[in-house]
């Protein structure tokens, strides 16, 4: 395609009133489908899959597909709001933009003047996962103001830590590589819920003959997929892990090559897993002997084979060395060199750009600005010192989905506190705004995406005209710089000079050939993997370290070790606030076809644990603990262990506290990273 007409691609999707034109699904979901958007009078009327998408190949999910929905929804903000009533009341009023814009700016500025710039503090995370609207130009902005600095800690970083302990970085097996796999170890995800695609590739290799084992705390969607579903306690993954890597020591079932050529510390690990026998580990997590046996010795027997390691279990205390722990197997069976085999937690680091240049953290006046640990952000509100004084949160709804709930919300009505909020709808943190500006959908956008799944880097250019008034946030972040009279350079560049300077990064070799040119032409390209990646890994040896100096140095265990959670309180049940299939996070809980879809909050629990109580199948119960307390229908069965109950979803309240369930969560951090620990904590149930 000529560079004239690339160049003029943009305007012609934005005003093609009717067709079909390519898009990306913005959702922070490691598919990040290609799309096709179907437009009529200029309105998206339909969202469907580009089947021409390498990965995806035209299939979405029910999120995707009633999008539109979620664009037209009468609830959706069109223009700038200041509050009227008290906080939390939802009282509003309309203003314009450039009231909006010198509203925030003077306020902001008396307070640099009088309080210090770390007086104010930024809170989003990636509910649109476009780079330059979630890590672009508005920490070019909070980096030149010099505000306190979010640690966003919320969803992988735990894990993310752990896992590059062992391997260096976000480094996993393709998926496009797991049609050849002959077994499946589905650890800690619902796949079928939370990573779709994964699944297809799965029911491909089936017909081939592949088998799904998934492990998990709760028989959901997934568990009822696989061929053997092996329930677990909460919390003790690493040990049934432990578990597995003693008996293939002790059945020398280790692949001894692999080991000597491709790792650091087998030895050591070795030794160190003797004290991990199957009837201690069995009594840890409640999986038998003989099937800690049994699945071990599927493992050693069958390749390839890929561990897919989800989320939930880095949601715990001892979340980071949990997936630390996971990624050791592979190198113990030498599954890295087989097509199809290895383990997948994230596949980031192939598609690392520069940050530097996107985020600009060169211009922050004070490099030791505080930190502050997303996570416990009530804590935050109602205990720091200084305090804060004034918080902007954006692609975020943390009065429904960070821990430690009540205390949230407590810190959000500090009448003190100025509280911006940028956002689609008047959303449970919206309730408490002094001003709320209205944001502008992924498909009004131009933007960048990498999965951390696939290897494919997106380009998303905008199809529809903003919504109302509604901007995105790097046009917010533009107006609030200028509005504090930052004349740098930067906060004029657009958009396609921010995707330039990103993709220019010779320092990761898997990115070559990826620029804006060649994504403007092409919309998706993929990092460059030809190189076996396990021979240059990024670690301080540059070999898989099962044993670990650079733990140790940080005071960790050098090697995989369990450790129990952490007591939270005198409560008899462990509490799991899962996800949903039709909601995302908080995304689409406010969406009344997404609601009927998943019918009704429940929880579930034992058969034996509900009939000690009295409590039968949907019966209304009473989940509480020192932190809150929340309603919902009880789903009694087989599919927790005893002394395990299970919530799925996060329900949009409406003002109404009963399903929330981040009431009950603990906001304390995991042993690494920083990371949230939502399924650490304890409750006690009783019929309502």
């Amino acid at each position: 395609m000529p560079t004239q007409q690339r160049q003029q691609q943009p305007e012609s999707y934005l005003h093609q009133r009717d067709g079909v034109v390519p898009a990306v699904c913005s959702l922070d979901c490691p598919d990040q489908c290609g799309l096709l958007l179907h437009k009529k009078d200029g309105k998206i009327i339909k969202v469907t899959g580009d089947p021409n998408h390498p990965v995806t190949q035209g299939n979405i999910c029910n999120k995707v597909r009633h999008m539109g929905e979620r664009l037209y929804d009468p609830k959706r903000l069109t223009q700038p709001m200041k509050r009227t009533g008290a906080k939390g009341e939802g009282k509003f009023e309309p203003i314009s933009w450039a009231d909006a814009i010198d509203t925030i700016t003077t306020r902001w500025k008396s307070l640099v003047a009088e309080h210090g710039p770390e007086s104010i503090l930024p809170y989003s995370f990636y509910g649109n996962m476009g780079r330059l609207n979630a890590e672009g130009m508005d920490r070019r902005f909070f980096n030149r103001l010099g505000a306190s600095q979010l640690d966003q800690t919320i969803c992988a970083s735990a894990g993310g830590v752990g896992y590059s302990y062992t391997m260096g970085g976000s480094f996993g097996t393709d998926p496009e590589s797991t049609v050849h796999t002959k077994l499946f170890i589905m650890w800690g995800i619902n796949t079928v819920s939370t990573n779709m695609h994964q699944v297809v590739y799965a029911e491909k290799a089936r017909k081939n003959g592949a088998k799904v084992v998934v492990i998990d705390v709760h028989q959901n969607q997934t568990g009822r997929w696989a061929d053997w579903f092996i329930p677990i306690l909460p919390g003790t993954d690493s040990a049934l892990a432990l578990g597995m890597i003693h008996i293939l020591f002790a059945e020398n079932r280790t692949d001894e090559a692999f080991l000597k050529q491709y790792t650091v510390g087998h030895e050591q690990l070795r030794e160190h897993v003797k004290q991990y026998g199957p009837e201690t580990v069995s009594t840890i997590t409640g999986v038998p002997v003989e099937e800690i046996y049994k699945l071990t010795r599927l493992y050693a027997d069958t390749a390839p084979s890929l561990i897919r390691i989800g989320n939930g279990l880095q949601h715990h205390d001892n979340g980071g060395m949990c997936i630390r722990t996971i990624a050791c197997l592979p190198a113990l069976t030498g599954q890295w060199l087989v097509p199809g085999g290895g383990a997948m937690k994230g596949n980031s680091g192939f598609l690392q750009f520069n940050t530097d240049a996107l985020q600009r953290p060169d211009t922050r006046p004070d490099p030791n600005a505080r930190h502050i640990n997303m996570n416990q952000l009530g804590s935050a509100l109602l205990e720091l010192d200084p305090p804060i004084r004034s918080l902007h949160v954006y692609s975020c709804n943390p009065a429904l989905v960070a821990p430690e709930g009540n205390k949230v919300r407590n810190g959000l009505a500090r009448e003190d506190l100025f509280l911006v909020v940028h956002d689609l709808f008047l959303t449970e943190t919206a309730m408490y705004a002094d001003i709320v500006l209205p944001a502008t959908s992924s498909f009004e956008n131009t933007d960048f995406y990498t999965s951390y799944w696939h290897h494919y880097a997106q380009l998303q250019q905008p199809v529809i005209e903003p919504y109302g008034e509604s901007k995105s946030n790097v046009e917010v972040f533009r107006l609030l710089a200028h509005g504090m009279g930052y004349e740098d350079a930067m906060f004029d560049d657009t958009e396609a000079d921010m995707i330039r300077q990103a993709l220019d990064f010779p320092a990761n070799p898997y990115l070559a050939g990826i620029n804006y040119e060649r994504l403007e032409q092409e919309t998706f390209a993929k990092a460059d993997v030809t190189p076996a990646f396990i021979e240059q890994l990024p670690t301080p040896s540059g070999k898989i370290e099962l044993y670990s100096a650079a733990m140790e140095a940080d005071g960790y265990p050098p090697l995989p070790t369990y450790t129990p959670l952490v007591e939270d309180g005198d409560y008899p049940y462990l509490f799991v606030p899962a996800p949903n299939h039709n909601f995302l996070n908080s995304t689409f809980s406010n969406n009344e076809k997404h609601v009927r879809m998943e019918k009704l909050p429940k929880l579930f629990m034992n058969a034996a644990d509900a009939a000690a109580s009295g409590i039968t199948d949907g019966d209304i119960v009473r989940i509480w603990n020192e932190r809150g307390e929340c309603e919902m229908a009880a789903s009694v069965g087989e599919t927790v262990l005893r002394g395990v109950v299970v919530s799925q979803g996060l329900w949009a309240d409406n003002g109404n506290a009963k399903h929330f369930v981040n009431a009950l969560t603990p906001d304390r951090a995991a042993d690494m990273g920083g990371g949230a620990t939502f399924f650490s904590g304890r409750v006690q149930v009783e019929l309502k």
